[in-house]
């Protein structure tokens, strides 16, 4: 597996996420010094030919310094404010240690809206691609200034996922004050095995992901494991290593050890990237064993394998395929309201148009908008190709 392992400098589009902690300090505030290091590394990767972007935590962190405020936890109204200031010098601090190397930064604030809403996704992509297409480096945080707890992200791994299937980026690297995966949490457990190289993300890699993490931080590898499935599903291989030495970038190309997770040897394509990634769906439906072995085959989910359907959801929403396990195994968009998929669940196709008084689709969910999430369940079925340009995203 290792050997399967790409050269850092042979990526041609990487995101590198950096976390709260590596950048400020709760009691003296930015890290210049290590900041200036990393823009260095960037700066290298660059001159390389290599396009770099950056989904960088740090400015509610960054605010509470400039403004003062106690350690703890923050009402939402006093993290938005931290957010505010500390998030307009988090973006100077950036741009003026990359102009250090004639490099032009450019901020991107996003909220989960502008990626799981296709035509603001879209958007969003395109602005990225033109930053990169001029040679700038795009600075991307979620906008913590208006962002609440039903309609954010909470954790800038999986931020930095779909940036990067957004971006078609080929590497996602996550810094943090660990330097990969463990078979348990190494400060509970002293028999934890490191782990080099994932060939893919199973059950039992996600078992292995531990709780969430510092003050500072919202993630932890629980988030990074979830990240990995975005990135490595869309064909974007991901490394988790430790950012806490200077020039960590260096240090990585330099064999500074790090957990490498392969990419997908057969990504989904760039629609069914985004319904995979979708981060919050809005129903369920439950399928017996017959349908599960129908998805896995390649084809549509029909209403008669579904068993329960589960959630308030509308037609073209994202759902979850809960398979005869209990665990998810695929995701797609509805064909129908949630109000009229109970009401056909577990009946023929032909039995449609006689219970809603119309026609309507014969699948629950077409196979061109159903992609499988479970390894276990993924299958060599390609369906209808798009057009070129969607391909890479």
């Amino acid at each position: 597996m290792a050997a399967a392992r790409k050269s850092l400098t042979r990526y041609k589009r990487i995101v590198i996420k950096i976390g709260s902690a590596l950048l400020v300090d709760r009691g003296s505030g930015l890290k210049k010094s290590w900041l200036d290091a990393i823009c260095d590394d960037i700066a290298e990767l660059k001159a390389r030919g290599i396009d770099v972007l950056v989904v960088s935590s740090g400015a509610i962190a960054l605010g509470r310094t400039v403004l003062d405020l106690p350690s703890g936890a923050l009402k939402l109204e006093e993290s938005q404010a931290a957010a505010a200031v500390g998030q307009i010098a988090l973006a100077r601090h950036w741009s003026e240690s990359l102009s250090r190397s004639s490099i032009v930064a450019g901020q991107i604030l996003l909220t989960l809206g502008d990626t799981e809403e296709r035509r603001r996704y879209l958007n969003a992509r395109a602005t990225l691609k033109q930053l990169l297409k001029i040679g700038a480096v795009p600075i991307i945080n979620e906008n913590d200034t208006v962002a609440t707890t039903e309609i954010r992200y909470g954790d800038n791994d999986r931020l930095a996922a779909r940036v990067a299937t957004m971006a078609g980026a080929d590497l996602l690297v996550l810094l943090s004050d660990i330097d990969g995966l463990y078979t348990a949490p190494p400060h509970l457990d002293p028999q934890a095995k490191f782990l080099d190289a994932i060939a893919e993300i199973t059950p039992e890699i996600e078992a292995m992901a531990g709780g969430a993490a510092s003050e500072l931080s919202r993630g932890g590898m629980r988030t990074k494991i979830d990240a990995g499935k975005i990135a490595t599903g869309a064909g974007c291989a991901m490394i988790i290593a430790s950012g806490k030495a200077d020039h960590p970038m260096k240090s990585i190309i330099d064999g500074a050890r790090h957990s490498w997770f392969a990419p997908s040897a057969a990504p989904v394509t760039a629609r069914k990237t985004w319904i995979a990634g979708q981060l919050q769906p809005a129903g369920e439906l439950h399928i017996d064993a017959g349908a599960q072995g129908a998805l896995k085959a390649g084809k549509s989910l029909l209403p008669a394998g579904v068993r329960m359907v589960a959630g308030q959801f509308s037609r073209g929403d994202t759902v979850s395929v809960i398979g005869t396990e209990g665990r998810e195994i695929a995701r797609g968009l509805a064909g129908y309201d949630a109000d009229d998929a109970r009401k056909i669940a577990g009946r023929k196709s032909g039995e449609i148009e006689e219970i809603l008084g119309y026609a309507g689709r014969s699948a629950m969910i077409h196979r061109d908008d159903l992609v499988m999430t479970d390894p276990a369940h993924k299958h060599d079925h390609h369906a209808s190709a798009e057009n070129k340009d969607e391909a890479h995203a």
